[in-house]
């Protein structure tokens, strides 16, 4: 979340920011509980140093033999008046917290302005999409006729928007999996974590998550648990509430797992298949790092992403999204589209977001160095990359006219060695 004290001193840049984002947030009630909080921290403290100047002086009239009772009878009063404005103070605090936990972040300058999709801008294109002397046939299609896919099922099992992977179909997912993070472990030197799918409400909150978005998560009432919609809630509360060594940043972490999301499309072409879907598969990564490289940090995150699409051979592109189309706590982010023949449009596959120190002073994860004060940390995130929608652009880039799938050499190691995918793979 932001600092009440940086909106106090840069209020129209944070105005501008928050609007461009298409939001508003109560900035006169803010500041006027920040001005009572702060008037009253005031008050408490030189009450209470009144207090401690009264309790010296009974003690000298005791020692005395004088009489204590009227400034005895005064300390009690100034005790209880003092008890009264500290709960007055935590209903305050807690006060600016919600409303600062509804504020988004404030977009960096170099985001462009806009209302939503239709300011982003194409930064980058990498690959030539393939021309088909065929027909190119939708991920759906080639699945379900390879027997590798079967949506049907997994509505019978779960409801609309759920599906099963079969044989090559689930292998080919396994294989993805591993493939990327053997590559971000190995070649771009991130630590593996294994996350719990489960989380605490503190910690989908220090995320941003909650409580904006809890109406799109999965709740378990009982406990109080919330199905993680990706990777980068459990790993990003890693360090929370911990002080690191500012010599070990960056911290890198790469975690696989399975992601929950109640929103999934309205029915039609659009969303058919498994382009929107309520679980899925991701490989994420996430960044602790210095603020001063943050930026730096954000183009590296996104090269390491895009090293993923390049080894499978996927034609895709970078997109700089604009001010209305960002997530609320991102800063800045690049998404990464990668070309889908058959559905005939772009399917994004990676958000790569500096977060600055949003997500940082919600889980109170700071840094120190020798000699300085804690700071706040800058966290970033980006999908390295998410499941099912690369399976469906290799599905859809290398579909042969016979309908059988050509599998990307990097990911042959992973499943045998066979190399197409059709109703009786060859090995």
């Amino acid at each position: 979340m932001l600092d009440v004290a940086w909106i106090r001193a840069n209020l129209e840049t944070a105005k501008e920011g928050i609007a461009a984002k298409n939001h508003s947030f109560a900035w006169e009630r803010l500041l006027m509980l920040d001005d009572w909080r702060r008037h009253g921290i005031s008050q408490v403290e030189a009450l209470k140093a009144e207090k401690n100047t009264d309790s010296h002086e009974i003690a000298r009239l005791k020692r005395e033999r004088f009489d204590a009772a009227d400034l005895i009878a005064k300390q009690q009063a100034a005790g209880a008046q003092i008890a009264a404005m500290d709960a007055e103070l935590v209903v305050v605090e807690e006060a600016i917290r919600d409303i600062l936990l509804s504020t988004p972040n404030c977009p960096h300058p170099s985001v462009p302005r806009g209302k939503g999709a239709g300011a982003n801008k194409v930064v980058k294109t990498w690959g030539t999409p393939r021309t088909f002397d065929f027909p190119a046939k939708p991920h759906w299609e080639l699945g379900e006729a390879l027997d590798i896919l079967d949506p049907a099922r997994g509505t019978k099992v779960a409801g609309s928007d759920f599906y099963f992977l079969k044989g090559a179909g689930a292998a080919l997912e396994r294989a993805l999996i591993s493939f990327m993070l053997d590559v971000h472990t190995r070649q771009h030197a991130y630590t593996e974590l294994f996350p719990p799918y489960l989380v605490s409400r503190a910690t989908a909150t220090a995320t941003g998550q909650l409580p904006v978005h809890e109406e799109e998560m999965y709740h378990v009432k009982r406990d109080d648990f919330f199905l993680i919609s990706t990777a980068e809630v459990p790993v990003t509360n890693y360090h929370r509430e911990e002080i690191l060594p500012a010599e070990v940043l960056p911290l890198k972490y790469a975690a696989y797992s399975g992601c929950f999301r109640r929103e999934a499309g309205a029915a039609g072409r659009a969303t058919r298949g498994i382009k929107r879907v309520h679980q899925f598969n991701k490989v994420e990564l996430v960044k602790f790092v210095h603020p001063d490289r943050s930026y730096e940090e954000l183009e590296l995150l996104l090269a390491d992403a895009e090293v993923i699409l390049q080894k499978l051979q996927l034609p895709y592109r970078v997109v700089l999204l604009s001010t209305g189309d960002m997530s609320l706590a991102s800063a800045k982010t690049y998404d990464l589209e990668v070309w889908a023949p058959g559905c005939d449009e772009w399917l994004e596959v990676s958000s790569c977001s500096n977060f600055e120190a949003y997500q940082a002073r919600r889980a109170q994860i700071r840094f120190k160095e020798k000699g300085g004060k804690p700071q706040l940390v800058h966290t970033l995130n980006g999908s390295g990359v998410a499941l099912p929608r690369t399976w469906i652009a290799i599905l859809e880039n290398f579909q042969g006219p016979d309908g059988s799938v050509t599998v990307p050499e990097v990911l042959r190691p992973y499943l045998g060695g066979f190399d197409r995918i059709s109703k009786a793979p060859s090995r």
